[in-house]
């Protein structure tokens, strides 16, 4: 409920002039696909041109931090978002791997005073990843929102 009010509370502005820059995971790729389908598609509606984007594809969430480190130092984006989607498992592996990341992200925003965007699932189950990666609760364009948001702060 809480996202659905800061998402009416945010209108899409002109953010021509901004460089984007998205790393996203090939694996889970049925569901981080559909969240940067929701991420573009924000972009687009924020009238960022396709040319000022740049995805990144890395081969899991892990890899995600280092993704956008490569991606900051090599192409010099406004802000990166990252997409992942690490599904609870039978063992803690998950848990490790979300902590990892999302510190790495965290660290990677401040160390390079650039916003750096968690959109990293960490569902349950593979129904839930679905449900968040598509549609109205699509994350990918949650993320996107954020980022420009953020980019855009005087």
């Amino acid at each position: 409920m809480q996202r659905k009010h800061y998402e009416r509370q945010v209108k899409a502005r002109d953010a021509s002039k901004l460089s984007i820059g998205i790393v996203v995971s090939r694996f889970n790729e049925d569901i981080t696909e559909g969240m940067l389908t929701g991420a573009l598609k924000t972009l687009a509606e924020w009238k960022v041109k396709r040319a000022n984007i740049t995805v990144l594809r890395v081969p899991g969430s892990f890899e995600i931090p280092y993704g956008c480190q490569k991606l900051i130092l090599k192409k010099r984006p406004d802000v990166v978002i990252a997409l992942g989607c690490i599904i609870k498992g039978e063992t803690k592996h998950d848990e490790y791997i979300a902590h990892a990341v999302s510190y790495g992200i965290m660290r990677l925003s401040l160390d390079y005073k650039i916003p750096v965007m968690f959109g990293v699932l960490t569902p349950n189950t593979l129904e839930q990843a679905k449900a968040r990666s598509s549609g109205r609760s699509n994350k990918g364009r949650e993320a996107a929102l954020a980022a420009l948001e953020t980019a855009l702060l005087g």
